[in-house]
């Protein structure tokens, strides 16, 4: 029989919530806890989702001993300080993404996961869904050719509310952490660390970037452009080019349930997926596969890539001069 994990949702966000429904489409789940800083809050949540107990505060789902695992769904900007409660008491943590705020504090974060002898993983669900995955294959089978080229953007409109997660620097706000880390990370994915990193932005009135652009150049000579803004809504696609052909993932990108790939002379072929749970009950799974085989680490978003994701991103906010409070 499939061992049955137990979950708890730390904070009860709208990621949290599909994150929860996502694991109610999932085999060997128990929605066992849930924590706020607002026990009205959990209790809300826990009957909408169907979770067995709500806690008041983070803490106290931390060092519920009936959970294995922790799904972290807070701002970036407290990723570290949860992830390692959590994993200082001895929960495995799926943390949402990106990691953390900066490379430092994804260290810590590895760090404390070693410590502890539990798994942690950055939930960049993108890279679990069977679309991804199909044009890896695609890829490395020489169906396109030579990659060379990766184009995509994220851009949407939200309303200006210098109080929000996206807008407010004490939470990390600003449109390439938030919608930015989906581009770099498949970047990196595709063609590994890039070794040369240029970009730009437009920081707005609270000081985070309001959108921005950049180039990411890779070993192999392969190019990244891509473009992240909360001031436009894009086309939300991106297009990978190589020398015999091409592959576009249909908006929402990094969702894509639509895929079209030109090979050669040949027509261009539209393929469709399905995805479960919005497409997160795959990653689920996958970080549950881990933990039930004793695994530390994810072959598919190792610690040592998120790592040097941010570190990319470091690298870009250094260049237009963004820092944050807790920095």
């Amino acid at each position: 029989m499939t061992q049955v994990i137990r979950w708890g949702i730390l904070a009860p966000g709208n990621i949290s919530g599909a994150f929860a429904a996502a694991l109610n489409e999932a085999e060997g789940v128990e929605l066992a806890a849930v924590g706020s800083r607002d026990k009205k809050r959990a209790r809300a949540f826990a009957e909408q989702y169907g979770v067995a107990r709500a806690h008041g505060s983070y803490d106290e789902l931390a060092a519920d001993p009936e959970v294995d695992a922790i799904y972290i769904g807070t701002p970036h900007a407290f990723h570290e300080r949860d992830t390692i409660v959590c994993l200082e008491h001895g929960k495995h943590v799926l943390c949402e993404k990106p990691f953390a705020i900066n490379a430092a504090q994804a260290r810590r974060m590895i760090t404390a996961a070693r410590k502890n002898d539990r798994l942690v993983m950055e939930a960049m669900w993108t890279r679990f869904l069977p679309s991804l995955i199909r044009v890896r294959e695609m890829m490395a089978a020489g169906d396109i050719g030579e990659p060379r080229t990766l184009t995509a953007d994220f851009g949407i409109q939200p309303r200006f509310d210098p109080a929000s997660r996206l807008f407010n620097p004490d939470l990390g706000g600003g449109a390439l952490l938030d919608l930015g880390v989906y581009p770099v990370s498949l970047s990196s994915w595709l063609f590994g660390t890039p070794v040369d990193i240029k970009g730009t932005a437009n920081l707005g009135p609270t000081g985070v970037d309001d959108d921005c652009a950049f180039v990411l150049k890779h070993e192999g000579g392969q190019m990244t452009t891509a473009f992240a803004s909360m001031r436009v809504e894009t086309s939300r696609e991106a297009v990978i080019q190589g020398t015999r052909g091409w592959i576009r993932l249909h908006q929402p990108w990094w969702g894509a349930s639509r895929v079209t790939v030109k090979k050669g002379e040949a027509e261009p072929e539209i393929l469709q997926f399905d995805l479960r749970g919005r497409g997160y009950t795959h990653m689920a799974e996958a970080f549950m596969d881990l933990v039930r085989g004793g695994r530390r680490d994810s072959e598919v978003i190792p610690l040592a890539e998120s790592v040097t994701i941010m570190e990319t991103m470091d690298n870009l906010r250094a260049q237009w001069g963004q820092t944050f409070p807790m920095e």
